[in-house]
């Protein structure tokens, strides 16, 4: 069952990504790009976790992409602000 809802919010977070391109698509905004590539990077983690069983041995390689995809939507946050400074 874990591993159902695992693939459940895989495939949204892939959608969710989908979604983010299309409004970078329609207002050339980059903060758009850095949460769609975050919940990609999100999915083929939840992806790999699934897969290789990183939660059964205790492997961190899960943890380091999630720490990524976070810190690439707080990049896109920074950008953006800071692109509103100038």
């Amino acid at each position: 069952m874990t591993d159902f809802l695992a693939g459940a919010v895989a495939m949204a977070s892939w959608v969710a990504g989908l979604i983010f391109l299309r409004f970078h698509g329609r207002t050339q905004d980059r903060i758009f790009l850095f949460f769609a590539a975050s919940f990609w990077l999100d999915a083929v983690g939840r992806t790999l976790e699934v897969a290789l069983r990183w939660t059964d041995d205790g492997s961190p390689g899960v943890y380091v992409l999630r720490v990524i995809a976070y810190g690439l939507i707080l990049a896109g946050i920074l950008d953006k602000n800071r692109a509103r400074e100038r």
